[in-house]
């Protein structure tokens, strides 16, 4: 059996949505799918911590968009996060702290936008394939995840805005890990959990 698991196109979401008449059909689903894992996204956005010592706050963020891709999938968690991006580029206040617009994509949390419909489909590509079901596959799911944010993130600091690796780094990437390594505990529980609440 491989360690990656066979392909599923069973979600946790797709079975906790419940079987009304008007979700029938598959269309309306997978759209309802996708509008609400983009307001779920919106709304932990809104929590945030400012550092004095960095331009990217601390948000709830990541856990939204690595939750969606769990429980969406891959298609409908990547989805969701672009039609998250798209609104906030047509102005709606979705971003952090309320934030949107195409300027935001000139700022610190570009690369970290940018890395969202890839790190909810990776993680959404995963639960396809069952690591929702089990808390240390969860986890590594996360961490995985976050690799492919920070990467994207710290990469446009470092790049993007010319502040070099070593402070791309340390402002980027090393003030959150703590954070991340809470939020992937949190993942870890509520994925598997979500599914033993279904037997």
């Amino acid at each position: 059996m491989s360690i990656i698991g066979t392909p599923s196109t069973d979600t946790l979401a797709q079975r906790l949505l419940p079987r009304e008449r008007w979700l029938a059909n598959v269309h309306v689903r997978n759209a309802v799918l996708v509008v609400a894992g983009a307001l779920f996204v919106a709304l932990t956005a809104q929590i945030r911590i400012p550092l004095p010592f960095t331009p990217v706050p601390i948000t709830g963020q990541t856990l939204g968009v690595l939750l969606v891709g769990g429980l969406l999938g891959s298609r409908l968690g990547g989805g969701s996060l672009l039609f998250y991006l798209l609104l906030g580029l047509i102005g709606l206040p979705v971003y952090t702290g309320g934030s949107s617009g195409i300027e935001i994509w000139q700022g610190a949390t570009a690369g970290y936008l940018a890395s969202f419909p890839i790190a909810a489909a990776l993680m959404g590509w995963l639960a396809e394939r069952g690591w929702d079901r089990s808390i240390w596959k969860t986890a590594l799911g996360m961490v995985l995840g976050n690799v492919v944010i920070y990467t994207l993130g710290a990469g446009w600091l470092a790049f993007g805005l010319g502040m070099g690796v070593a402070t791309a780094f340390t402002a980027g990437v090393l003030p959150f890990l703590i954070g991340d390594a809470i939020k992937i505990v949190l993942a870890a529980v509520a994925l598997p959990g979500g599914w033993r609440l279904l037997k």
